[in-house]
């Protein structure tokens, strides 16, 4: 079982130091059963280059909508069936299928999962009034963008992972980084935020550089990256990375100094490197936002038994719930109500840790704290959480993928 342990001080300091009127949606602006059903939708990659993180993250929402039903839904009526938008790593089609969602009277909108889809999307659903809760942006600065209030999301800045990579890499007795990223504000945000945190442990970043995600092939990045001559590699890729790694290891950089984020947290990845031998990746090794407590994991995989890929699916679970929780604390399914009650639910109240457990404390006239699946979430004024669970994950050498270590951090201890 992979053990528990606190961010060292020195990388937690370097966490600190990086910083971190239209019409409404379905609901009614009458409380309780008055309300139309809660009505969820998503912006997800269904097509595209990141549609690999699609199905998790749908599922995950799923799953979630049907907990919820389990209990008895939302102030007194089930939630319906969700509405389902492709974000397509593309800005426009992303954003119109926002602008369908709302008109489609969505109440909540699971998404984007991209940082750059979100704010192709977030004047769209923050200026209708809409809730939009996603799992996985990560690009540092991306919450506080919104100044509605209408934005949340459960997964962690990368202010807060680049310091957990960082520490890891230290860990291992590596004195020179390169860094290669795609660019774009999730590829940028966390290079730098790894970068500096290298730097605060005393580790020379020999190179740091981005690269276009749709180049037609990444011999030049490869060849940059191995010329470093940096005793270990940073790869913030999302299944374009397939390739540099592919061309790294030919370019004789072992596998083993290579280490990636969530973006190449896939328990695919051997087999995408080299179906012949996927034990080749032996050794890489990356950080990631958890996925969630085994619980979760067992009654996901039970749900949806042919996933392969995890990656934020207990971010996204935790989106729905917690966002839920909010209208059933507010009595009301009327997101321009029940928004001012998302942080509360996350952090002042009594610990619950299931929306039945936690919709019972409600009925008995209590206050709650949502503990998710990926983590305690508590909210910070501007929507994103202010603690993490991440995860070190890993390889063998039979190219089997398995989650190796685990790193808490508190950014506001």
């Amino acid at each position: 079982m992979p053990s528990k342990k606190a961010l060292s001080l020195t990388a937690a300091a370097a966490a600190l130091t990086l910083g971190l009127t239209a019409c409404g949606g379905g609901g009614g602006a009458e409380g309780g059963g008055g309300d139309d059903p809660l009505q969820f939708g998503y912006v997800f990659p269904e097509t595209g280059d990141l549609s690999h993180l699609g199905p998790p993250q749908i599922q995950a929402a799923k799953y979630a909508l049907s907990e919820i039903n389990k209990a008895g839904g939302v102030n007194g009526a089930e939630v319906p069936a969700i509405l389902s938008g492709d974000e397509a790593n593309d800005a426009a089609q992303a954003n119109d299928a926002a602008k369908r969602l709302v008109d489609q009277d969505a109440d909540i909108i699971l998404g984007a999962a991209a940082s750059g889809m979100t704010q192709a999307i977030m004047d769209t659903v923050t200026g209708a009034e809409v809730v939009e809760c996603s799992g996985s942006n990560t690009a540092p600065g991306l919450a506080s963008e919104d100044d509605t209030g209408y934005y949340w999301r459960t997964a962690p800045s990368d202010t807060m992972q680049g310091p957990v990579l960082a520490q890891k890499i230290a860990s291992d007795g590596h004195q020179s980084v390169a860094i290669t990223y795609r660019a774009d504000d999730y590829g940028e945000g966390l290079a730098n935020a790894t970068a500096e945190a290298l730097k605060q442990n005393g580790i020379d970043v020999a190179f740091n550089e981005g690269y276009d995600p749709n180049t037609a092939n990444f011999d030049s990045v490869v060849s940059d990256v191995a010329d470093a001559d940096a005793d270990a590699v940073v790869l913030v890729s999302f299944e374009e990375g397939v390739q540099i790694i592919t061309g790294l290891i030919e370019a004789g950089v072992g596998a083993d100094q290579m280490y990636g984020t969530d973006g190449l947290n896939d328990e695919t990845l051997a087999e995408k490197v080299d179906a012949q031998n996927p034990g080749s990746i032996s050794g890489f090794q990356g950080t990631a936002p958890d996925n969630g407590e085994q619980k979760f994991m067992e009654g996901l995989q039970s749900f949806a038994p042919d996933l392969e890929v995890f990656q934020f699916s207990g971010q996204v679970y935790d989106c729905a719930i917690v966002t839920a929780l909010a209208a059933q604390q507010a009595e009301t399914n009327d997101p321009a109500v029940f928004v001012d009650e998302v942080r509360a639910v996350s952090r002042e109240g009594t610990e619950c840790s299931s929306f039945q457990e936690c919709k019972d404390l409600l009925a008995d006239g209590e206050d709650i704290d949502y503990q998710g699946v990926s983590g305690p979430i508590n909210f910070d004024e501007d929507g994103n959480v202010t603690s993490a669970t991440f995860q070190i994950y890993g390889f063998d050498d039979k190219g089997q993928h398995s989650k190796q270590d685990e790193i808490t951090v508190d950014a506001e201890a």
